[in-house]
């Protein structure tokens, strides 16, 4: 009997307990410009202004702009390790990786987001967002934005302390 429903193509980024590819080799990072942390748009403006998009437009992101994506997901936003996020017990078990595919200054590959620092990893280079689109069912979006965030989690983080309940 056929079975209708698609079969997901593998995830092309790695599970984020893995090192890095190149771990015998100095991982590859990339500073990220400093995020800004005012605005002159409200946060309820932004939430009135809101939107869900399917069609992109074909420019670049800039650097700046991936920067305060990524502050604004995970960032740092106080000097003892507190993030942007919440996390009980300040376990952060999220992990978060960007598929570049067309930024302004960065190649096209996968990179883990390493809020210390503010910092890129690059764990796999090349574009990898139709491999992404693959493994999405499909998702014609997926391959077309600029960039494509995904979060992981590290289930260890929290089980350690919390058990089964996670």
């Amino acid at each position: 009997m056929a079975c209708s429903k698609p079969e997901p193509a593998p995830s092309p980024i790695p599970p984020p307990a893995t090192p890095s590819p190149a771990a015998s080799a100095q991982p590859v990072t990339i500073d990220l410009p400093e995020p800004k942390h005012d605005s002159a748009v409200s946060l309820e403006q932004s939430l009135l202004q809101r939107r869900s998009v399917r069609e992109y437009k074909d420019e670049p992101l800039t650097l700046q702009e991936v920067s305060q994506l990524l502050w604004a997901a995970q960032g740092f936003n106080d000097p003892g390790g507190l993030r942007t996020a919440p996390s009980a017990g300040a376990l952060y078990p999220l992990e978060t990786y960007l598929v570049a595919g067309n930024v302004q200054g960065l190649a096209p590959g996968v990179y883990r987001y390493l809020p210390r620092g503010h910092k890129l990893e690059r764990v796999v280079e090349g574009d990898k967002r139709h491999a992404l689109a693959g493994a999405a069912l499909g998702q014609s979006p997926v391959s077309k934005a600029a960039v494509d965030v995904v979060f992981t989690a590290v289930y260890s983080r929290t089980t350690g302390r919390y058990g089964e309940r996670g």
